[in-house]
This record gives C-alpha cells, structure tokens and sequence, in this order.
C-alpha cells in the first residue's frame, strides 16, 4: 500500500540535535519532557530533546520544529518518507527524520516552518496549523 496524501501537526516543542561520543552515557537532562529521541553508533551517540535541556559547552544544532505524520503507519505502507521529503528537497529545506514503530517525525528548522508546510500543502498533505 502506498500513502500519497498525509496528516501531520506541528508540535509545539522547539528541539536541539546534540553529538556526543559513541561511550558516553544519555545525560539525565536530555530525557527531562515528553519528547526525546537516541541513537547510538559505533561513531556517534545522537540524542535529540528539547532546546531548553541543552546546557552549555554541548556541541548542538538549536532551533528544530517537529511534524508529526498522524499514525500509527503500518509497517506495509511505502512512500511516506519521499512523499514528504522530496517536495521539501525540492524547495530547498532541509530535514532530520525520526522513525518510531508507529509513525514518523520530520525536524524542521524554525526559520524554514512555514515554507516547509506551504511546499507540503502544495503536494496535497494536510497540516495541522495556523500558519
């Protein structure tokens, strides 16, 4: 089955992706809300959280926005991702994507918001928003 058309919000948290080294223990602070996210390589241990958890001296991105694909996605349907990510590489945006088990998650950054949901809405997908 393939998705064409979408539903998404945009989460009012604003997010930082932090870099750490792949030894490094998941810092108390970064689990601090309801939204986070790790992954860990043998290279890097990436962690994304809320902006405002971040203290100083971290080597981070700030200033991501969340859009939240409705779910849950089964596992059998393809083309979510490019249905997303390709009219925003189209537009020039660029994005972070995170995968949980029952949907995906497209980072934005703040200052590309709102093109990134004009470019989506110009596809047909529908963002919940009022921008």
């Amino acid at each position: 089955m393939r998705h064409s058309h979408l539903t998404l919000s945009v989460l009012a948290d604003r997010l930082a992706v932090c870099k750490f080294e792949p030894e490094r223990d998941i810092p108390e602070w970064a689990t601090r809300n309801t939204f986070w996210s790790v992954t860990k390589t043998q290279h890097e241990l990436s962690i994304v959280c809320p902006e405002d958890n971040v203290p100083e001296g971290i080597e981070a991105e700030c200033g991501w926005r969340i859009l939240e694909v409705e779910g849950p996605l089964d596992f059998s349907v393809t083309g979510v991702l490019n249905a997303l990510t390709k009219p925003l590489a189209e537009s020039g945006i660029s994005v972070f994507v995170l995968s949980t088990h029952l949907t995906d998650y497209l980072l934005i950054r703040e200052k590309d918001l709102k093109s990134a949901i004009i470019a989506l809405r110009a596809q047909g997908h529908r963002i919940d928003c009022d921008i």
